[in-house]
């Protein structure tokens, strides 16, 4: 099951991070991923909204739906719950990975350092998420971080946006990128989701760009 999650995720070769204040707003955005040609959403528990917000996007069933920011093991039940398919956390906490994987549920916990991939190395998992990657020294980190872990593969996040994500792409090593900048609240503030579509779209293009 993980492995077709990250097959997906690797052929999109972009998340989408969304922290939603309103679940009314949850189908709207999806049907701008979906438009754009980026059928994925990373749902942050960063907002109350977040476990209804998968649960309509999940109905939907023409998107690939994860929930992130998942700090303990009973967002990963509600996660779960709502329909989300996959788990993404900021750090590696063994007791939510494990749980995690106790429910058969993917999870990609987030590593900035060689003993937290150890630590995931561990756990039997293969990809985990490279997080703050900008702030943590960008693509050369990463690059020395993986190279000792040929088994381990990257979905870098954080301060990753147009001028960078195609960098981190070229890396054999990573899945894809994290990244809010098509998914702004900005952009559907005044309740028209069609900003969205187009910096989607304009996003979806220029990662296709990298073989």
């Amino acid at each position: 099951m993980s492995h077709d999650i990250y097959k997906q995720l690797g052929q999109h070769r972009l998340v989408p991070v969304i922290a939603l204040d309103q679940a009314s707003d949850a189908d709207p955005l999806a049907a701008a991923l979906v438009a754009g040609g980026l059928p994925v959403a990373e749902v942050t528990f960063r907002t109350a909204a977040a476990a209804e917000s998968i649960r309509i996007m999940a109905d939907r069933g023409d998107l690939l739906v994860g929930a992130g920011t998942v700090l303990t093991t009973e967002q990963v039940d509600q996660a779960q719950a709502a329909g989300a398919q996959f788990i993404v956390s900021p750090g590696f906490n063994p007791k939510v990975v494990a749980h995690a994987i106790d429910q058969g549920i993917p999870i990609c916990p987030g590593v900035c350092t060689p003993s937290d991939v150890e630590a995931a190395i561990e756990q039997g998992l293969e990809v985990v998420k490279f997080f703050p990657a900008e702030a943590f020294g960008g693509l050369a980190t990463l690059k020395a971080i993986a190279a000792p872990y040929k088994q381990m593969r990257f979905i870098p996040t954080g301060g990753i946006g147009p001028g960078n994500v195609c960098d981190y792409l070229a890396f054999s090593r990573v899945v894809a990128c994290g990244g809010s900048w098509m998914v702004k609240p900005e952009l559907y503030a005044d309740g028209s989701f069609g900003q969205v579509e187009q910096v989607v779209a304009e996003a979806v293009a220029l990662v296709q760009k990298v073989s």
